[in-house]
């Protein structure tokens, strides 16, 4: 295994919600699952396997499953928003590359982002680590 050094982690994760996107972009199943099999191309990932599903009256969700972890989206048409998770683990694959390729292709007007460095197992100083004992004495009142 290699070593981490600090502010390392073993992903990138980039919670990603479009909105005021066109409604036939957001109910086009086919058009979303080929948009996500190219955004996981473009981060440099290997696509193991794909999952989407169309809802009625109108949505799609759907996973990229990639060597590295994933991409997946929900989308809710008749609010014209998209929920859009990449998540990458190593370095070869760049989720910021998927971002890029999914705006293009959604063309919202407004996108909002937040990236969570995930698996980071040298920051024991990480202020939203919580210990399991302490978990439990909160709960317990102990």
């Amino acid at each position: 295994m290699t070593a981490l050094t600090n502010n390392q982690a073993l992903g990138r994760h980039i919670l990603m919600e479009a909105y005021d996107c066109e409604y036939d972009v957001l109910d086009d199943m086919r058009g979303i699952q080929n948009a996500m099999i190219e955004a996981a191309e473009r981060t440099g990932a290997t696509v193991v396997d794909v999952a989407f599903r169309k809802f009625e009256p109108y949505g799609v969700s759907g996973v990229v499953v990639i060597s590295e972890s994933h991409l997946a989206i929900h989308t809710w048409p008749e609010f014209g928003y998209a929920a859009i998770d990449l998540f990458t683990c190593g370095d070869k694959a760049d989720p910021w590359r998927a971002f890029e390729y999914l705006s293009s292709h959604f063309k919202p007007k407004k996108i909002t982002t937040m990236e969570i460095k995930r698996g980071n197992l040298i920051a024991s100083d990480n202020k939203n680590c919580v210990s399991i004992d302490s978990a439990k004495e909160a709960v317990s009142g102990e």
